[in-house]
């Protein structure tokens, strides 16, 4: 640790923050867009021609409009598989 401090000491590119420049640091602020409260879970999955043709023809969005379909088909069979479709 003390030779990390002697080497940025000695560094002219670098100094210690004063303490009006502290005051003023604020928390980095990321792009994009905020945390979903249930993330998707990425995997790997075969499907027919036609089954990928059908949802990448509207374009954009293909595989969220999947994941529509799936959540659909589960709310009609969740009951013949004895659980509770949420």
């Amino acid at each position: 640790m003390i030779k990390a401090r002697a080497g940025i000491a000695a560094d002219p590119d670098t100094y210690e923050l004063t303490d009006e420049e502290l005051a003023e640091l604020r928390p980095l602020v990321r792009p994009g867009r905020p945390k979903a409260e249930f993330p998707k879970v990425p995997i790997t999955i075969r499907l027919s021609p036609e089954v990928l043709d059908f949802f990448k023809t509207d374009g954009p969005g293909w595989q969220t409009r999947i994941d529509a379909a799936l959540r659909d088909w589960i709310k009609t069979h969740a009951i013949e598989h004895g659980q509770h479709a949420n």
